[in-house]
């Protein structure tokens, strides 16, 4: 038997790199080893340029804007070879970061002998003998944390809250289009006061947009303050240097939150709070799943089998299997576990620093990669359906029965207004209506016996469970956008 194992190329392991691989491989581009490692190298340099720029270490030469652009490219330029290399660096060093820092002292090496690369005033370029101040002052999670967030930051933007604003769209533009769609409400299951099906589809859509809010205005912070967040040895080997302010200048540079106050490490509660919006947020979704996939049974929604895919069961030719439904909300309960997991653990690091934190972060790509996927399942699902209003009417006209609130509620309005003969409204309401069908002669007629006031009872005799709805289609109109 082969050993997949030695297939090459590899075999994925997991269903992202895998199967799904189409609908997450944004996500390499930001939460991938070789993306952390080039935020890394990003942050090295950026680093560098820091110190040399603002004068925090006296003698250290000026860089050209060549030289800038030299080592920035460096980083642009980030690509297969460059990781093949780290990867035979990082075999030698054991340390990731130290990996990079070489690499990156190799890069430095290289300015020498590349095109172009000047000093300033058009000498020869610095860049070779600069290679002491990489990472100078910096513990390994002075740059992992500033390349975490800067790596999570633009997962976020650049791909999660895209796909989650066009769902919460998606889900918008369906609750105006069916704003005015009658349908029976189910509490509990059982048949309740109708609503619309676009005022449903509206509640969740604004639930969704709330925490689209919260993760919009989410703080990426970072620190740069060496082994234990003191400044120590920067302030024994440079003690003329504000180091705070060196720290949160180049921090907010990166477009960060400075955080001033953290041991080894930046402590994560960002992150745990970002994790937590987005847990929310797949909770939420996961509640439009399990009702699609509800009111596909039911029957109000049909589903268009080209949007769904040419096979419904691999046995029942006539089933048109709610597929897309059914796998956003799997992948959305991976997602929660991992960023409820993620967002419970990373808050807590011993004393001033442990490393459980280094091996739970590497699951971020994962957590949100799971989400990425139930999204763009939801809204494949959600762009194949087709609404059946004969099933919404036929539900509503056997339903009459459900008009017994609105027909009590009156009776209570038409006491408190003076009408006699409305006491015990509930019970006489409960008498007719419960677990008894209620045909519209049968509603009407009682309506007639109740003595209401002739406006109140032509108002109830001219009710329809499909009229039902109060503010519902008006409701609708409260979805920003």
């Amino acid at each position: 038997m082969v050993d997949l194992s030695t297939v090459s190329p590899p075999i994925a392991l997991g269903p992202l790199d895998g199967r799904y691989r189409a609908a997450t491989a944004p996500l390499v581009n930001h939460l991938s080893e070789a993306a952390l490692n080039r935020a890394r190298l990003q942050v090295e340099v950026e680093w560098l340029i820091h110190l040399t720029d603002s004068g925090a270490l006296p003698g250290a030469p000026a860089l050209s804007e060549a030289e800038k652009s030299y080592l920035r490219g460096v980083v642009e330029g980030f690509g297969a070879q460059d990781i093949a290399e780290l990867a035979e660096i990082e075999a030698e060093t054991r340390h990731d970061v130290k990996a990079v820092e070489y690499l990156l002292k190799r890069r430095l090496a290289a300015a020498a002998t590349a095109p172009g690369v000047v000093g300033a005033e058009g000498g020869p370029t610095v860049l070779p003998g600069v290679g002491e101040i990489v990472h100078i002052f910096c513990t390994s999670e002075d740059i992992n944390n500033l390349s975490y967030a800067l790596t999570i930051r633009a997962a976020i933007t650049q791909v999660w809250l895209p796909a989650a604003r066009g769902l919460v769209e998606d889900l918008a533009a369906m609750a105006r289009e069916h704003a005015g769609a009658a349908m029976l409400s189910r509490t509990h299951g059982q048949a309740a006061t109708p609503t619309t099906l676009g005022k449903e589809m509206a509640v969740l859509a604004h639930r969704l947009g709330r925490q689209l809010r919260r993760v919009e205005a989410a703080e990426y912070l970072g620190k740069i303050n060496g082994a234990t967040g003191t400044y120590g040895a920067h302030v024994v080997a440079v003690p003329g240097t504000d180091w705070q302010a060196v720290a949160r200048s180049f921090v907010e540079s990166l477009g960060l939150t400075w955080n001033p106050l953290t041991t080894q490490i930046e402590s994560h509660d960002w992150q745990a709070e970002l994790y937590s919006d987005i847990a929310r947020f797949n909770r939420i979704a996961h509640n439009l799943a399990t009702d699609a996939w509800t009111y596909i049974s039911l029957g109000y929604f049909r589903q268009r089998l080209s949007a769904q895919g040419s096979t419904g069961s691999s046995t029942m030719p006539h089933k048109v299997n709610p597929i897309r439904f059914e796998n956003g909300e799997a992948n959305l309960e991976v997602s929660c576990a991992l960023l409820e997991t993620l967002a419970a653990t990373l808050v807590t690091s011993r004393l001033q620093r442990d490393l459980t934190d280094s091996t739970t972060q590497r699951n971020i790509g994962v957590a949100v990669g799971h989400s990425v996927l139930a999204i763009d399942n939801i809204r494949q699902g959600l762009a194949g359906l087709d609404v059946d209003r004969a099933r919404l009417d036929e539900d509503l006209e056997a339903s009459w029965e459900v008009l017994g609130e609105a027909v009590q509620q009156a009776m209570r309005a038409a006491a408190v207004a003076g009408a006699r003969g409305m006491a015990d409204p509930y019970e006489r309401l409960k008498e007719l209506t419960r677990g008894k069908r209620v045909t519209a002669e049968g509603m009407r007629e009682f309506i007639a016996g109740l003595g209401l006031p002739d406006d109140v009872e032509a108002r109830l005799a001219a009710l329809t469970p499909a009229a039902y709805t109060g503010l519902a289609a008006h409701l609708v109109e409260h979805l920003e956008g």
